[in-house]
């Protein structure tokens, strides 16, 4: 088991926990969810706000979540930046196909730092926190025309 926490927590994926300091849950946001883990317990609260073509102007958040949760929530934050919420709904999609075996390495950018989760199933719900906590906050969000 020793081997597979190794394998799990590289350097990268904890370099990435450190990210998080960039993107505060501070201030006012206009769209806003938090969302739990059943199966660990992480938690998640994000914020974002758009800009006048619906796409993220900027995001925050507060994460308490393992590494691979942060780390999570880090590639998500880094690549937000003038996304849509389609986009993230995407993303979601991608990722949930990946983790169930049915597709591949989901595309959003840096998400290639999650790949050794894959194999660890307790850390599934924790991955896949920020991105559902995203989804739910911008669903009320209008779509851009």
């Amino acid at each position: 088991m020793a081997s597979s926490s190794t394998k799990l927590y590289t350097p990268r994926l904890l370099a990435l926990s450190a990210e998080l300091a960039r993107f505060p849950l501070s201030g006012s946001f206009d769209y806003q969810a938090e969302a739990r883990s059943r199966t660990c317990g992480s938690t998640i609260e994000v914020g974002a706000n758009l800009d006048a073509t619906g796409r993220v102007a900027n995001t925050g958040m507060q994460v308490t979540a393992c590494a691979v949760g942060q780390s999570s929530a880090a590639i998500m934050a880094l690549s937000a930046e003038r996304v849509t919420a389609d986009a993230f709904t995407t993303a979601l999609d991608e990722i949930e196909a990946w983790l169930a075996g049915e597709g591949g390495l989901p595309t959003w950018p840096g998400f290639d730092a999650l790949e050794p989760a894959l194999d660890h199933k307790g850390r599934h719900g924790a991955l896949l926190l920020p991105w559902k906590a995203m989804v739910d906050a911008l669903s009320s969000a209008p779509t851009p025309s």
